[in-house]
């Protein structure tokens, strides 16, 4: 991994961890089926994932408007930062800033003796995210695999 400072998508996400036209009734069962997706992928437990989630969920919504979501946690057992992109099938109520639905979701788990790191990660991710160009093409991709191109991720056979 790069430094801090030039963090990029790439550092944080696999092509592995995009899902395309996911499913949710709600923030809830949202939440819920990303800690489980992430909690496979890491080999970790997805109740540990889920409460903290929930508990940083608590403090204030990670819907950060436009349609995006930057749910986020800081796990001990977290070794570096690792990232899920989502793009949902149906947008849905994420207690947004602007109050509008969600259909962008990126979930962020960072380790905890990372320092400001995990800052660096959630600027990156958010950066790129919020880029018009980068949202409308996340809006516009059809797979999971044009998704994670879409992000500006290298593709699967160079990474």
């Amino acid at each position: 991994m790069r430094s801090a400072d030039a963090m990029t998508v790439d550092d944080i996400l696999a092509p592995a961890d995009v899902v395309h036209g996911l499913r949710a009734s709600g923030k809830t069962t949202l939440l819920e089926d990303l800690a489980r997706r992430a909690a496979k992928s890491l080999d970790l437990d997805a109740d540990t994932i889920l409460g903290a989630l929930i508990r940083r969920e608590g403090l204030g919504s990670t819907g950060v408007g436009d349609g995006l979501a930057l749910p986020h946690a800081r796990l001990e057992t977290v070794r570096k930062p690792f990232g899920l992109l989502a793009r949902l099938r149906e947008p849905l109520d994420f207690d947004a800033v602007d109050e509008r639905p969600v259909d962008l979701v990126f979930l962020l788990l960072l380790p905890t003796a990372e320092g400001g790191n995990h800052l660096n990660a959630l600027a990156c991710v958010a950066r790129k995210l919020r880029d018009p160009d980068t949202a409308a093409a996340l809006r516009g991709a059809r797979d999971a695999a044009s998704l994670y191109a879409s992000v500006g991720a290298r593709s699967p056979s160079n990474v």
